[in-house]
């Protein structure tokens, strides 16, 4: 296995992660949490819908079967790897709202390094029921996602598709 390779695999999770903000709003923005609140603050808030989280999922699944036909050298089902990966990614970043919400960090404002690693994690999280690449890779793949994640932000901030830069 090579760093490239790890990589490879994690396409899936960086397309869930973009996708509730590129195609979110073609879904009812319902948010998950079903306006239900812990204490006196939202669950997870209004940015957390089931449109951009079904939204993530089927796009990871589309790039696992685009994936499978390019290539995919592994024993396990590039599907059933890339449905894990999306809603892992996913379901990492709706965890991170929950606790976002906890320390009064408003939605949309930036917690670092957490907003950079949330998806990461919970992809490798729900991903390793199929193949774990190791704790070097995992750890290499979070931090080199936490840097493209940043890079992504601004250009999508720049594009205005993002609101924020971070």
């Amino acid at each position: 296995m090579n760093i490239l390779l790890v990589f490879y695999l994690m396409l899936p999770a960086y397309f869930a992660n973009i996708a509730p903000a590129l195609f979110g709003r073609f879904f009812p923005r319902f948010p998950m949490d079903f306006g239900f609140s812990f204490g006196k603050i939202r669950v997870f808030g209004d940015n957390k819908t089931w449109g951009g989280f079904f939204s993530g999922v089927v796009i990871a699944v589309m790039i696992g079967f685009l994936l499978s036909k390019i290539y995919w050298p592994f024993d396990f089902s590039a599907l059933y790897w890339s449905a894990l990966l999306g809603f892992g990614a996913l379901l990492g970043d709706a965890v991170k709202s929950f606790f976002k919400r906890r320390v009064n960090i408003a939605p949309g404002k930036s917690w670092i390094p957490f907003d950079q690693i949330d998806f990461s994690i919970g992809a490798l999280l729900f991903g390793s029921f199929v193949f774990f690449p190791g704790w070097l890779y995992a750890v290499l793949v979070v931090v080199i996602s936490a840097l493209g994640h940043i890079l992504i932000n601004h250009l999508g901030y720049f594009l205005g598709v993002q609101k924020n830069k971070w």
